[in-house]
């Protein structure tokens, strides 16, 4: 809770106590009513209002109303003293119960906001700053399969995160975490969006209209694919950290299986839900075609970044991509892109899946490319066959899918399984709300355990680094556990 949020409760409170004690005080009263405006219009300007707030708002509400009228009244009659008649019975219930109140709607104010805090985000460990655009595409060569009109292509809206020198983003204002988190929040847990409508006060580390940083001629570059019901903004802590240490990460919504996609001419596209399937075969089948639909859109960004590399329109990173070092990740549905698009897409160098399924070409054929696999520990219990129940993200074909994959890949694999991580700890959401989401941990270990090993598996294969973290278990992260099974290095060269 911050300071200004303390302080406007603490004096609704103290507000109230002093009305039901010294009801008829001109003086007290304007002093109240001048400290409540002054406080709210503080806090609304500085913090900025949001959900989590609102038991104390009504109450402002009430004490600034019933203020009003009793300063109309004593102007109105021409005198303002206090009464010399004691409290009865009567009027000490009434205070007594008004009392209770507005203690129960500042306690609740008090949770909501200790459950659902305005956070800051850890700092970025790299060298530089981070700037920012976004970018309407537009595939001329593939009709939407998902719009009533025929002939309509395919779209995307991308962001591109860069490398900026720390002394040209000084002064730029930062930008702020988007209103589709709060979309993508309430799809995925049914919790109404209002109640992350606050999160566009939450200020990153990322400044727009900078310029890229010369230090390097050139910049791996790193695709990234959210989950389902999911945004491009959605792990904002691993792009922000990849960038700083010297990569131009682009990440991507796809339309229909991203949260809400905003074109620029204002136009919504929306989440649409699966239709419903009597087999799970049937739904294997349906996500192939949707993986690749996304793989797709992910091959589609990298033939938009060469163009750009010969010529950009925005002149920003024209001769800056190093295209060939290119890798791709992604979360749960993004997870299950980035696998395919290393099946269809030998461009991409390396891959990085945080629990993503399998479906399509990659469960067939033998990957080239060094391939990474985090697992959350919670998911991992559903491969005991004892295992009284499933998650729900878990389905009949992904083990033998995963088995297969990790197995007869012809290049380096790590599968690492994270005990207390759930599905969505790969994501911000710790942070979001530390109590309900950070199992275990603070939420700043929990987002430093993904961070840390995506750089430094990028570093590994896009860089050429050696890195400890890759070699064994950290002591650092004793959540994370290599399965020997699975974690094979194969290509001497990488040693």
């Amino acid at each position: 809770m911050r300071i200004l949020e303390w302080i406007l409760v603490l004096l609704t409170v103290a507000a109230t106590v002093l009305m039901l004690v010294f009801p008829k005080r001109r003086a007290m009263t304007v002093g109240i009513l001048s400290a409540l405006v002054l406080a709210v219009l503080l806090h609304g300007l500085i913090n900025s209002f949001r959900v989590q707030m609102i038991p104390t708002y009504l109450v402002g509400l009430v004490l600034f109303i019933t203020l009003i009228i009793q300063l109309m009244k004593s102007y109105r009659s021409g005198r303002y003293v206090q009464s010399a008649q004691q409290p009865n019975r009567r009027s000490w219930i009434k205070m007594t119960l008004a009392s209770i109140l507005v203690l129960a709607f500042s306690a609740g104010s008090i949770l909501l906001t200790w459950l659902l805090p305005a956070f800051t985000m850890p700092e970025p460990t790299g060298t530089y700053a981070i700037g920012t655009f976004s970018q309407h595409l537009v595939d001329e060569s593939r009709e939407e399969t998902k719009t009533p009109e025929a002939g309509d292509k395919r779209e995307l809206m991308i962001n591109v995160w860069y490398p900026v020198d720390q002394e040209a983003a000084q002064g730029l204002p930062l930008e702020h975490y988007p209103s589709e988190l709060g979309e993508a929040i309430s799809l995925v847990f049914g919790i109404p969006s209002q109640v992350f409508s606050y999160l566009d006060i939450i200020p990153t580390h990322v400044v727009q209209g900078a310029e890229m940083s010369a230090t390097q001629s050139e910049y791996p570059v790193l695709l990234f694919s959210p989950g389902i019901r999911s945004a491009r903004f959605q792990s904002m802590t691993m792009i922000e950290e990849l960038v700083s240490h010297g990569y131009i990460v682009v990440g991507i919504d796809h339309p229909y299986t991203s949260a809400r996609v905003t074109f620029p001419d204002g136009r919504i596209v929306s989440y649409e839900a699966d239709p419903n399937f009597a087999t799970s075969e049937e739904l294997y089948q349906y996500n192939v075609e949707g993986i690749g639909i996304r793989a797709a859109d992910a091959s589609f960004v990298l033939d938009t970044l060469t163009q750009w590399n010969s010529h950009d329109p925005n002149q920003l990173l024209e001769g800056k991509l190093d295209l060939d070092q290119v890798g791709i990740m992604g979360h749960s549905y993004g997870g299950a892109t980035t696998a395919e698009a290393l099946a269809q897409d030998e461009r991409f160098q390396a891959g990085l899946s945080l629990e993503g399924g399998f479906w399509g070409k990659v469960s067939t054929t033998d990957l080239k490319q060094p391939f990474m696999y985090i697992m959350s520990g919670g998911t991992a219990k559903s491969f005991d066959p004892n295992a009284s129940s499933k998650d729900k993200v878990f389905y009949p074909e992904f083990e033998p899918d995963l088995n297969r994959v990790m197995t007869s890949s012809l290049n380096d694999t790590y599968y690492l399984t994270v005990e207390n991580f759930f599905h969505q700890s790969f994501t911000d959401i710790s942070f979001i709300s530390p109590k309900m989401f950070a199992r275990g941990m603070t939420p700043e270990h929990n987002v430093d355990i993904t961070r840390s090993y995506a750089l430094a598996f990028f570093d590994r294969y896009l860089k050429g680094e050696e890195q400890p973290l890759l070699q064994e278990s950290s002591a650092k992260f004793p959540e994370a556990t290599y399965d020997t099974t699975y974690t094979k290095i194969r290509n001497e060269q990488t040693q």
